[in-house]
């Protein structure tokens, strides 16, 4: 590997003598940091999954809670300063009936405020599954329980349900099904495609039907019919968890056959018959000598796949084919906004579209970056 490539933290021979001795991730690393924007990706892929784990405690309240009194309230904003003296404050949002059209009407009156103060005590909930606690980031620094004084960050839904709580929370749930069904999807490809490319033969002819097979059913008939066949007595947890299999199931074929192009190119190569004279074993050879060799093409695969988990996903829910209520993600917060007079009226619903557009640019621009870094041919 050409050492001009690799970001340089020491010159001449003291650099060379640290590349000759460092490890296939430590180059990876190397290389990636010189990659700005796949960098900063990451640290916003990061901080999506951070939310993901202090989920609860980033709510300002339980995400199924409701009133219809709230209901499509408008988005109420944190003012940060009272004057030039930091302040945290809300504006206090007054609903009434309109008389002709019916329709509640929201009138925001910053003359009388609501104090919002950092690590305030909320509704109860227990840290990482074990440790009960009552503190949040943001919320009342009054310790007010009435439901007319909660802050709505991003408004409510037609349920008068705390839009800001509920994006957080389908964060958790969206993330999630994608990484789980990324793992799942990457073990079968891998494991498949080597087993495939290895060994040839009928075992490769039968792996290589099997594929055909799958890609040739109609994803959205096949979804559709999912959805009918879930029944309607199983839990949030059971369709979840039967969600990322199917989907898993059908993301795999790809990167099998690039695995499977892979491995029969280089069983017949030098090292690999060294290997197998020197006697390392079958299961050696593949996941030492192997598929080291091409981590660029798993991370690409890795790093697509997660986006399409999670499009899929949000799409599914979005049709209402996937995830349905009362479980949160951004598929069902999406679904709310259907149709143009809801658009135009209460705009805060598409408010979860953002996450999605952003993290799925983020996750491509992190694969482009651990992509060119784990290929040894890029300059």
């Amino acid at each position: 590997m050409a050492t001009e490539s690799l970001e340089q933290p020491f010159q001449g021979s003291e650099f060379e003598d640290r590349v000759s001795v460092a490890t296939q991730r430590q180059l990876i690393w190397w290389r990636f940091k010189r990659h700005k924007i796949a960098l900063v990706a990451s640290i916003v892929v990061a901080m999506f999954y951070l939310v993901v784990v202090f989920a609860d405690f980033l709510a300002t309240s339980d995400p199924s809670d409701s009133e219809a009194f709230r209901g499509l309230m408008p988005i109420q904003p944190i003012k940060f300063f009272d004057g030039w003296k930091p302040d945290l404050r809300v504006c206090k949002i007054e609903g009434e009936r309109d008389l002709i059209t019916f329709k509640r009407v929201y009138v925001r009156d910053c003359d009388v405020t609501t104090n919002v103060g950092l690590f305030a005590h909320g509704y109860e909930y227990k840290l990482f599954g074990f440790i009960p606690t009552d503190r949040h980031l943001i919320g009342m620094s009054d310790r007010s329980l009435r439901a007319e004084d909660h802050i709505y960050l991003l408004g409510t839904d037609k349920q008068g349900r705390d839009m800001y709580s509920r994006l957080i929370f389908g964060t958790r749930i969206s993330l999630t099904i994608g990484l789980f069904g990324v793992g799942l999807s990457i073990f079968l490809g891998i494991f498949l495609g080597a087993i495939s490319g290895f060994y040839g033969g009928l075992i490769d002819n039968l792996i290589q039907r099997v594929v055909e097979i799958v890609r040739s059913i109609p994803a959205i008939p096949l979804y559709m019919g999912m959805a009918a066949a879930f029944p309607p007595d199983w839990s949030i947890l059971r369709i979840y968890f039967a969600i990322t299999i199917v989907i898993s199931l059908f993301a795999w074929t790809d990167l099998a056959r690039v695995i499977r192009g892979k491995f029969l190119s280089m069983r017949d190569e030098d090292f690999v018959m060294a290997a197998m004279i020197a006697g390392a074993s079958q299961r050696r050879i593949i996941f030492r000598h192997m598929l080291p060799s091409f981590y660029s093409h798993i991370i690409a695969a890795a790093s697509l796949a997660l986006p399409f988990m999670i499009i899929t996903e949000t799409t599914l829910s979005f049709l209402g084919l996937g995830l349905r209520p009362p479980a949160i993600s951004w598929g069902v917060l999406l679904k709310d906004a259907q149709n143009v007079q809801t658009i135009a009226l209460t705009p805060w619903l598409l408010i979860p579209a953002i996450p999605v557009i952003v993290v799925i640019l983020a996750l491509n621009f992190m694969g482009d970056g651990l992509r060119d870094a784990a290929d040894p041919y890029s300059s």
